[in-house]
């Protein structure tokens, strides 16, 4: 529950940095940051914790789901996409998802998230790409 949580956090932040209208690389830059910012912040609350990977610290969902629309523009639709996707695997956590979760601190723990993430974001984008393949949104010729 506490990653479904930070997932609909991460929404917000995902929403204005698709609104600042920034070149891929700023909005890449930024996200990085936000990142990097999340080790040592991650790092410090599972020792504070005494836990690998506290449920209650959701930081890394929430740095991670402005990945998820890198490839498609953050709008509801794709929002619920995106939130879907990513939580689908960011709980089952498929290869090499699962791997990097066990790297040391907070780099475990917000590493399997981005990864999720770009999971997520070429699931987001096959899905828009699928549906707008479908007959009935081909334009008549």
């Amino acid at each position: 529950m506490p990653g479904t949580f930070g997932t609909l956090l991460g929404l917000p932040l995902a929403w204005a940095l698709d609104r600042t209208g920034w070149p891929l690389p700023i909005e890449l830059a930024a996200i990085a940051a936000i990142f990097l910012a999340g080790i040592p912040l991650c790092d410090r609350a599972a020792r504070l914790f005494g836990k690998k990977d506290p449920g209650c610290v959701v930081f890394d969902e929430i740095a991670a789901v402005p990945l998820v629309f890198l490839l498609e523009r953050f709008t509801i639709s794709t929002a619920i996409l995106g939130f879907v996707w990513f939580r689908i695997f960011d709980i089952f956590k498929p290869w090499p998802v699962r791997r990097l979760e066990r790297l040391p601190g907070g780099l475990g723990i917000m590493i399997d998230d981005v990864v999720a993430a770009i999971y997520a974001a070429i699931g987001v984008w096959l899905t828009v790409k699928a549906w707008h393949a479908l007959p009935w949104n081909v334009p008549a010729e």
